[in-house]
């Protein structure tokens, strides 16, 4: 399901905030027709529209750690904040080189360290991405391990984000889809293979994982904001109708 909603949210083609604004309330409904058409309400109109975005502030499991701000709020902070515009041209280079999106980096980089490039977890994490000296190992080249220290690499913001991104597609290859890359980064490898294709019964994995793919969720959408060849929103807005040029 969660593989199914990401891939219908990147067709999707519409910004969750404008959506919601015009629909009215806190949720948004919709699907996308056949035409490629985005339809999103307040409500579920019939059985084609799914949620998309729940409603109201986000509650205590949904705040990254080290920030108190709303789910909103803390999408217009990943937008102006200085040190996230410092590391967008990485983010990029690392999506060009490993093929994941530089949405999800972006969102797991908010939840793991909150862009505080000096944070050390009590495991000895590093970094952006929080990666230890023994998983940077595994993936940084014979040339890179040479050229200088495996803990310079991670506290170098690029290389720590090429590591970490080099690490998720490896992960979502591997278990063959992003939310169990996801908990693999945070539970351990062993643990999600013990799960049978499952997220592991882990209450801190389960949050880490549901964080993660809502930011991305939401980043994703702001960047494909516009790709719809149009938009209709039902309900007290029915007849509203947004082309793009």
């Amino acid at each position: 399901m969660i593989r199914w909603l990401l891939r219908w949210g990147a067709s999707l083609g519409i910004g969750l905030a404008t959506a919601s604004a015009q629909a009215g309330t806190g949720e948004v409904w919709g699907f996308v027709d056949g035409a490629g058409v985005a339809h999103v309400a307040d409500h579920a109109v019939d059985s084609r529209y799914s949620l998309l975005l729940k409603g109201g502030e986000a509650d205590a499991n949904d705040r990254v750690p080290g920030k108190t701000m709303s789910r909103n709020r803390l999408l217009t902070w990943l937008e102006f904040a200085p040190e996230v515009k410092a590391v967008q041209p990485w983010l990029r280079e690392a999506e060009q080189a490993t093929g994941i999106d530089a949405e999800l980096l972006k969102a797991l980089i908010t939840v793991e360290s909150g862009y505080k490039g000096d944070s050390v977890s009590p495991r000895g994490a590093v970094g952006l991405m929080q990666i230890t000296p023994a998983t940077a190992q595994r993936y940084l080249t014979r040339e890179e391990t040479t050229a200088r220290p495996i803990d310079e690499h991670l506290r170098d913001a690029r290389s720590n984000i090429l590591i970490g991104a080099r690490m998720l597609a490896d992960l979502t290859r591997r278990f063959g889809g992003i939310h169990l890359a996801l908990a693999a980064w945070n539970a351990g490898e062993g643990r999600v293979r013990r799960s049978n294709g499952a997220l592991p019964e882990i209450e801190e994995t389960r949050s880490h994982v549901h964080m993660v793919l809502e930011l991305y969720w939401a980043l994703l959408q702001q960047r494909q904001l516009g790709r719809a060849r149009e938009l209709r929103v039902a309900g007290p807005v029915a007849d509203t109708k947004a082309g793009t040029p």
